[in-house]
């Protein structure tokens, strides 16, 4: 980040009320956005005492990764909290949150550090009373500008509910997900395998989906 930009992010994490911790695995092998995850999460982290982060491998933090069910990199889990041991919200990011996702980033620290999610009432209640698990995938790459807007929904809606987790995953770092799951376009939000959204949906496009998950 150059100055100007490190001045802007300052300012917008003065917002922060209660600490957030990042959690990044890494590996040795095949993980050629590794260094450059970790080099986003180092220099942000410097930029709020609130914030920390704490980089671990994948091979010798297996019984970690296991926790978050963390099974690529690069790979960040965002705690509430001043360490590991800090509560899991469900949001986690696959891929290097660079170029717009970097805004994605930034609202899910705040958002999770403030609690001020971004929904609508009756969202927020049909998601505190969900009874099924719901996992969220969204496609991205860094250049999409449309696709922060469904990466932070996604990521808000975890937080309304432990029934959900919400991932970020640069499609272009995991071709065989992309392959997988017909990547054609991004943002494609595919929800526990099967349902599946293009482009920036509207939140009761994407509780639709929820509901028939």
């Amino acid at each position: 980040m150059d100055d100007e930009t490190k001045g802007k992010v300052k300012e917008a994490l003065l917002e922060m009320e209660e600490p957030v911790h990042i959690l990044i695995f890494t590996s040795k092998d095949n993980c050629p956005m590794c260094d450059d995850t970790v080099k986003i999460a180092k220099e942000v982290s410097e930029l709020a005492d609130k914030l920390t982060f704490e980089e671990l491998n994948l091979e010798s933090s297996k019984d970690i990764a296991e926790r978050f069910k963390v099974d690529k990199t690069p790979a960040m889990v965002l705690l509430k909290g001043k360490d590991r041991n800090g509560s899991y919200m469900g949001i986690r990011f696959f891929g290097i949150p660079s170029g717009y996702e970097f805004t994605s980033l930034l609202d899910s620290i705040l958002t999770i550090s403030h609690g001020n999610v971004g929904l609508s009432d009756e969202a927020k209640e049909y998601l505190r009373n969900l009874d099924k698990d719901v996992h969220m995938q969204v496609f991205v790459t860094p250049t999409c500008p449309y696709c922060p807007r469904s990466v932070v929904l996604a990521h808000h809606m975890a937080l309304m509910s432990d029934r959900i987790t919400a991932d970020m995953i640069e499609a272009q770092e995991f071709p065989e997900l992309s392959q997988k799951y017909q990547v054609m376009g991004v943002p494609r939000t595919v929800i526990n395998e099967v349902h599946h959204q293009e482009g920036a949906a509207p939140e009761n496009m994407i509780l639709d989906l929820i509901r028939k998950a």
